[in-house]
Order: structure tokens, then sequence, then C-alpha cells
């Protein structure tokens, strides 16, 4: 069992029961009591869960006492659900902000993981609305063509970081504006005397579109050419390893032949697996090729940290939680989408 479904086994695990001890729950996935313990670690780091002595519990009942059983509940408060893909990958500062914002006004937020699965996002929400939720904040897998089934949930929902046609009925959103996050980049790069700036996009990510209008709007507002030749897109790696390596053989080739000499990374992962490659060619970062990524969740780590562009996680979540409870409050209010600006992280190592 890979350490994502270990993760979202316990958290699965956590949202059923309340709490979980560390040696029963590694006996029953048939793993070591110190890799559970390891990924009940990982899980606290982000904010998902509260370590107790032997085991681990939502962080709302981190003062259970040494039994595990958390307390019966307080009061009449609200309870939230959060639908995202994953709590791996971009989404933990959004789960932190949300967190922190139910707490301060007494909701109860409850976490689900979609997985990227249609299919399962559809069955956490179900489940979430089985246990009573009073509200859905959401970042749903499809297009915002298939979100129309949220107006339907007969609950007031958010989408977090999606986008809908304005024609669904109900939708509100919270977003981050990834297109001025990419106009941030690219006036950066331009500033630090680049002229070809590129542009490599992971295929799979839902902001990849936004990522590249920013891109073309940043060039087309400094008089710089956008070619098709500049613009690269890169499979994921566990979709096509081999199409993909291609893809990255094809960039490096172009920074070789001086087609460009800067470049934004859609996300963070693909620009660090771009060092080495250009490293084996005899190329520098930033002499032969300036790097911004986007996302800045790693970005820092890199053997050379990298620039990045850093979407407001922790304010969208916040916002997210702040909108459905004043829905919720004044059910006639106009609708909002709440769109906050990224920033840019300047590491000079790489620019």
């Amino acid at each position: 069992m890979h350490a994502e479904d270990r993760h979202q086994a316990i958290l699965r695990r956590l949202r059923e029961r309340g709490s979980l001890r560390v040696t029963d729950f590694a006996e029953e996935l048939k793993v070591s009591a110190v890799t559970v313990r390891r990924d009940v670690e990982a899980l606290a780091e982000r904010g998902l869960v509260a370590r107790v002595h032997g085991g681990a519990l939502l962080p709302e009942t981190a003062s259970a006492p040494a039994a595990f059983q958390p307390p019966p509940p307080s009061g009449p408060g609200l309870v939230f659900g959060l639908v995202v893909p994953t709590a791996d990958y971009y989404y933990p500062e959004v789960i932190r902000g949300a967190r922190e914002a139910a707490a301060a006004r007494g909701v109860r937020l409850v976490l689900g993981l979609s997985q990227y699965s249609p299919d399962e996002e559809r069955a956490q929400v179900r489940q979430l609305l089985s246990h009573g939720i009073d509200g859905l904040l959401i970042a749903p897998c499809g297009t915002p063509g298939d979100q129309d089934w949220l107006a339907a949930l007969g609950v007031p929902y958010v989408l977090v970081e999606r986008r809908s046609g304005d024609d669904v009925p109900g939708a509100e959103r919270v977003v981050t504006d990834h297109a001025h996050g990419a106009r941030l980049a690219v006036r950066h790069l331009a500033g630090s005397g680049r002229e070809r700036i590129g542009l490599l996009l992971r295929a799979d990510s839902p902001h990849s579109a936004l990522v590249q209008e920013g891109y073309l709007a940043g060039l087309a507002s400094l008089g710089l050419s956008a070619p098709d030749a500049l613009r690269f897109t890169i499979a994921a790696p566990e979709t096509d390893p081999v199409r993909r390596d291609a893809q990255l053989d094809a960039f490096t080739a172009a920074v070789e032949a001086r087609l460009l000499d800067a470049v934004l990374v859609h996300n963070d992962h693909d620009a660090i697996v771009l060092l080495p490659r250009l490293r084996v060619r005899g190329l520098s970062v930033p002499g032969d090729l300036a790097i911004v990524a986007y996302d800045d969740e790693v970005a820092a780590l890199a053997d050379i940290p990298l620039t990045a562009v850093a979407p407001p996680k922790r304010a969208v979540g916040v916002a997210a939680v702040d909108l459905l409870a004043l829905r919720l409050a004044d059910p006639g209010r106009p609708r909002h989408h709440l769109s906050i600006l990224p920033e840019l992280k300047i590491r000079a190592s790489s620019t």
C-alpha cells in the first residue's frame, strides 16, 4: 500500500470513528507500527490530524482523554464538508486555512478526498450529506460543464480553486488568479533581461489553461512574441512515463538550441526534474535558462532554490469558509466569485 493510500485510510478511519490507535491500525493494514506512526506524523504536520500518545484524533477532538473517545457535541454548531482531490500536494494549506477559519467560527469541518475520481467525489459528497452537513466546500474533479449536479444537493456550496459557468444555479467560488500569477512570472523574467520566454505545462492540471492565458497576456503586454515553439506540454509521470520522458528531452533540446532563455514551469515537481536534465547537457541555471516554477510547494527545496509563483492557498481556504458561512447567515445575499492574487517568491539563484 502506497503512502497516499495509507494517509487516506487513516483520514477515513478518523472521520468514521474519531480516533485510531497506531498498533491496532498497523495490524489491520498489515504494515509496521513505525510506518503508521510516520504517516500520522506526516498528516499532523499538515494539520489534518492531531497526534496523541499511541494514536491520533481529528484536530477538533485533540483534547479528548487518553481512551481516545471524542467529546460529545458542544451545541448546535454548523458542520461544513470539504472535498478536495488530495491531501498531499497543493491542498494541505487550503485545508489548513479552512480548518482555522472553521474553528474560529465554531464550525466543525469534515474532510473528504476524491482522489481525482468523479465517482469517488460523488460518493464522498453523499456520505457527507448523510451525516447532515450544513454546507459544502468542494474542488470538483470534472470540467465546469460537469458541475450542474452540485446545484441539486440541497445545501449551499462553494467551489474551491475551480471555476463554473455563471449559469450554474447557486454557484459561488473562491479561486487563485492564476493568470495574474503567470503574468508576474513573465514580467519578472523579462525584467531580468530574458526575451525568449517559454512555457512548460503539466497536461493534467486544472489550472494549466489559466497559467497559459496569463503567460500569453504577459508577453503581449511587453511586446514579446510567443511562438508555438516556446510552449511545451508534458504528461504526468504516472500516466505516460515514456511519452513524458520524450517531451522533457524535446524541451531540453530546445534550450540547448538556444530557442529559449527562460521558462515558466507549472508545476514545482517538473521544474525540479528539469535541473539534472539540463546539467547533463552542460546547461546552467540561470546562466543558460532562468526558471520560475508555479505552485511553490517544494521549489525552495531544489538544489538550486527556484523562484516561484505562490498561490494564496491558505487564504483561499479561509475565504471559502467565510463565504459559505455568510451564505448560510443571509441566503438572499448576491452571489460572490472571489479571486485572490498570488505572490512571486524571488530566489536569485534561479533567475
